[in-house]
């Protein structure tokens, strides 16, 4: 694979790193930039295999991590906690942007692609920020989510109450057994920015191609979220792809074990439907 590394500073001047997999086949391909969810990264068991497998299908993809994920230099262990503390929905927009621009710019050249057929993708909390960029720029041409949440608040108003009092809350990460603390500002970016952080509204904006791919048997993210994007969404533009009898990361695990039935039907459907769509630009 011609993969290559890359880190850009964003505006804030912390430092965002990615993979750049160019398309395997053919020219001019579609660029697709993967955003990871929640405690998650782009190093995470599924992202390389994935970007790997599309790119064979003629389609240049590009993972990076959001730069205050909690990932420092080491790119599979969460040694920036600090970092994650002061995360919030807003500053993953701006990286976001700050990626695109990098692109549009030139400062991120991709082999055998055109940057003008730009794709989002997003896993989970990551799905809710590609429908927001969507909503907000009309260089996406073209937007798809995995197991996309629906809402940006994941906490009823008693976690709520108490993380303000307590200045900070503190979540375990299952996987590593951390305890990654969460900021209040966090909360305060969720309701100042209320108007511009409501998924179903900007979903309700979007009048590009989606693309929504849900798990029936996701407990992280309920298929119910799913297809409330749908029915928020133009029906027109729009298709929901339910993979039956699996979970929130179609059977993937971290450290990766190889793929899965649902894995490869997520990446088939995927990349098909993302050609197709390609084809028309």
């Amino acid at each position: 694979m011609d993969k290559k590394d890359f880190a850009l500073t964003n505006r804030h001047g912390d430092l965002i790193r990615g993979n750049i997999h160019p398309a395997e086949t053919g020219e001019a391909a579609p660029l697709l930039i993967i955003c990871h969810g929640f405690k998650g990264f782009k190093d995470w068991g599924m992202f390389p295999f994935a970007a790997d497998t599309l790119a064979a299908h003629g389609i240049s993809v590009l993972r990076f991590n959001f730069s205050l994920n909690g990932i420092g230099d080491d790119p599979l262990n969460f040694t920036a906690l600090d970092r994650f503390e002061r995360n919030t929905a807003s500053r993953e927009l701006e990286d976001l942007d700050d990626v695109i621009n990098a692109v549009e710019g030139g400062d991120l050249r991709i082999e055998r692609t055109d940057p003008a057929k730009l794709v989002v993708l997003g896993h989970s909390l990551g799905g809710g920020i590609s429908v927001v960029k969507t909503a907000e720029d009309a260089r996406i041409r073209a937007v798809i989510t995995w197991a996309g949440v629906s809402t940006f608040d994941r906490w009823g108003p008693k976690i709520k109450k108490q993380w303000r009092e307590q200045g900070r809350m503190e979540i375990l990460n299952a996987r590593t057994n951390q305890l990654m603390p969460m900021g209040v500002c966090m909360l305060d970016d969720l309701e100042i920015n209320s108007r511009r952080l409501d998924i179903l509204a900007a979903a309700g904006r979007i009048r590009r191609p989606w693309l929504i791919l849900h798990g029936d048997q996701d407990v992280s993210v309920p298929l119910d979220e799913g297809r409330k994007l749908y029915s928020s969404a133009d029906a027109s533009n729009t298709t929901l792809h339910v993979i039956p009898n699996t979970d929130h990361t179609f059977g993937a695990v971290h450290p990766f074990a190889g793929s899965t039935a649902a894995l490869d039907s997520v990446l088939d459907v995927t990349a098909t439907w993302l050609l197709n769509e390609a084809r028309k630009w």
